[in-house]
């Protein structure tokens, strides 16, 4: 699908693959807004817990730090909760963070049950089918410790986004919309990854090396935070464009 000279440049540039997947991610984020507005944030949401699901298992190193691909994924969530936020207010906020989660139980749910189909036993067919079961079973071969850390974390970061978001508006008006983005996302991503990291990793690996892997998302969560300011005022100029009565 990808050209090999596109393949070869990222493989000696990982960092550049890296932003280019983040602006990839947030600019996606922004067009489903601007061409589908709300509903366009509530499908970004829904389709960046279900990436996050599939390749958070996949690790990588990035500027030196190992970090989970999920990551990415995971944090452009923030970035479409502030964006409703901002622009649609807290109930619709809080709304899409149910929302959210609801997807995110059901996906875990039905992953959870494809596993139980055993691959297909036909002689032209069962040593390709048996390769992927056992592919899908390393990908989605989710832990008790791994939904209840997922699913805690999500819910109580993403309520505390939406409180924190309007919290700062609530003292600072209609200035300052970058302090509101990267103030509520970078508290409640510190929040994320404490429950996370205490509840999926504190017991499989000691405390300190719990909180040495949180610690490493966590810088990439900030950096992430950051990027995002350019799209949450492209986000909001495009709300304009879409209801300039309502601006």
């Amino acid at each position: 699908m990808i050209p090999d000279v596109v393949v070869r440049f990222f493989a000696g540039n990982q960092e550049a693959l890296w932003l280019t997947t983040v602006f990839i991610d947030l600019g996606g984020t922004v067009l489903l807004y601007r061409f589908f507005g709300k509903a366009g944030l509530q499908v970004a949401i829904a389709t960046a817990i279900i990436l996050a699901n599939l390749q958070g298992p996949k690790l990588t190193i990035i500027f030196g730090l190992q970090t989970s691909l999920g990551v990415i994924f995971y944090s452009s969530i923030f970035f479409a909760t502030d964006v409703l936020s901002e622009n649609y207010g807290k109930a619709e906020a809080n709304k899409a963070v149910r929302m959210g989660f609801a997807v995110s139980v059901i996906v875990l749910v039905m992953l959870s049950l494809a596993l139980l189909y055993l691959p297909s036993d036909r002689p032209e067919t069962a040593a390709y089918s048996a390769s992927i079961h056992e592919a899908f079973a390393t990908i989605v071969s989710f832990t008790p410790r791994f939904v209840f850390g997922s699913l805690l974390a999500y819910y109580v970061s993403q309520t505390f986004d939406v409180w924190a978001f309007h919290k700062i508006k609530e003292m600072t008006g209609e200035r300052w919309l970058w302090l509101r983005n990267n103030g509520s996302t970078m508290s409640s991503q510190a929040l994320d990854t404490v429950i996370y990291s205490l509840v999926a990793w504190w017991g499989i690996v000691d405390l300190k090396t719990a909180i040495a892997l949180g610690g490493a998302k966590y810088v990439f969560k900030i950096g992430l935070a950051l990027i995002d300011t350019i799209f949450i005022y492209w986000a909001k100029r495009a709300y304009g464009q879409r209801h300039p009565a309502e601006v």
